[in-house]
């Protein structure tokens, strides 16, 4: 007899499931994405891919929930986006909205979506996978050669606003990233969340999100970019302790950003032209999202003070060897 009970819960249970995630593919638009290039994925096949969402495989964390490594069917490396199921409701029609969208955006400097899980009840949302790492592993975990150079520097921060001008004039109405930060290399958000300290400080006051508060976000990680700290962290000054986004709009303001970059081992040039990128970071960081710039004028910005440090890089260079050629026919 406890034996049939135990057989009849575990078939009433498999049912359960079965139709809990047929439910949660038709209320996330199953029916209707079958029809787009998106492959769909079952929740076993990503629970297989990321070895259950191992720690092993876990790529980053943010304000909306972790990303982790996967190998999917054919040996694809992908990167699986699995949000923190904090609310208890999504909002049909406006995820549906934003996953339209997302697949529509074919930009370099985007990661694209290649495939999504719609079994789970908030979905699972599945990238290419990028190899080289993300930039808060650039930043803080590895001895990274790619920013010793302050011309690599520049170049990153410049692509990030690239891609941020693209997806806020895309679209209409705009992509809001939300969750800007050096750990999430993702595009878009199904849900309000954000990470502390990337956060526009007059969302936190009025609960709105505009293409402004992607424009905090991103100054906030271009301090992190030329400081290599954290917006949260803290620097002691005359024995005050003073957050880091505020001591740098003050050496912005002052003119002592050597008090908070370190400028070793950089020329002249490029001192000057990453004063002019802190100057940009800064304007970025205004409480006052009105009178901050849009992406689109700070990706002209950045992507012009580029052009000039490639132009006296080439200048120098040109130097160089026209001095060296000098020497030898002396």
């Amino acid at each position: 007899m406890a034996f049939f009970f135990i057989t009849i819960s575990a078939l009433v249970f498999v049912t359960w499931r079965r139709r809990s995630k047929q439910k949660n593919f038709r209320r996330n638009g199953g029916e209707l994405l079958k029809h787009h290039r998106v492959q769909i994925f079952t929740e076993a096949e990503l629970a297989k891919a990321t070895n259950n969402y191992n720690d092993s495989n876990k790529l980053g964390e943010g304000g909306f929930g972790s990303v982790y490594r996967a190998t999917v069917a054919g040996g694809t490396m992908v990167a699986v986006k699995k949000p923190k199921d904090l609310h208890k409701s999504l909002v049909k029609g406006d995820f549906q909205h934003e996953l339209e969208i997302v697949m529509q955006i074919n930009h370099k400097n985007v990661v694209r979506l290649h495939g999504i899980c719609l079994e789970t009840r908030i979905p699972l949302l599945v990238y290419e996978y990028i190899s080289n790492g993300t930039l808060f592993q650039h930043i803080h975990q590895n001895a990274s050669t790619i920013l010793r150079s302050w011309k690599n520097r520049l170049r990153i921060a410049t692509e990030v606003a690239i891609a941020l001008a693209y997806m806020h004039s895309c679209a209409e109405p705009p992509i809001i990233h939300v969750l800007i930060s050096p750990e999430n290399s993702h595009i878009i958000a199904t849900e309000i969340q954000g990470t502390l300290g990337y956060i526009d400080p007059e969302y936190l006051t009025t609960g709105m999100l505009t293409i402004k508060s992607d424009v905090y976000s991103f100054g906030a990680v271009v301090v992190e970019l030329l400081t290599g700290k954290k917006p949260t962290s803290f620097i002691t000054k005359s024995g005050e302790s003073i957050n880091i986004i505020h001591y740098f709009i003050s050496s912005v303001k002052d003119k002592t950003l050597s008090d908070v970059i370190n400028f070793e081992a950089a020329s002249e040039v490029e001192m000057e032209r990453v004063g002019m990128a802190a100057e940009i970071a800064a304007k970025c960081l205004d409480q006052s999202g009105a009178k901050r710039p849009v992406m689109m004028e700070v990706a002209e910005q950045l992507t012009r003070i580029n052009q000039e440090l490639n132009n006296s890089t080439v200048e120098e260079e040109n130097k160089e060897t026209e001095s060296e050629v000098d020497k030898e026919n002396l």
